[in-house]
């Protein structure tokens, strides 16, 4: 199992519109494909950070739901289109995790 950490930087001051956008839209649609998101939070100090987590349980399992989701017509069509005029991608920053023995995140 390993967690996927991915901080985005939000384009333009369009943070709120793009939290709406992941929380109606792009954590439902993804959760509906099998993918676990485990959190997602904006940054108190900096007013372009988003930060979420997601949970996978193996890279085989990763692979499959990044191909479901992203490969989808509905993310090519609807959500890239909104995605790509908020993210500044030049500046996201993905990380891999392994909880620790104590994580109460598990």
């Amino acid at each position: 199992m390993f967690f996927e950490l991915r901080e985005y930087r939000i384009k333009d001051e369009k943070r709120e519109r793009w939290v709406k956008l992941m929380e109606e839209k792009i954590i439902p649609f993804q959760m509906s494909k099998g993918m676990v998101a485990v959190g997602s939070f904006v940054a108190v100090d900096e007013p372009d950070l988003y930060v979420w987590i997601r949970r996978f349980e193996s890279e085989e399992e990763a692979e499959r739901l990044y191909k479901e989701v992203y490969e989808s017509e509905y993310w090519r069509t609807e959500i890239k289109p909104q995605a790509d005029e908020m993210l500044d991608r030049e500046r996201m920053r993905i990380t891999r995790l392994e909880a620790t023995e104590k994580s109460v995140i598990r």
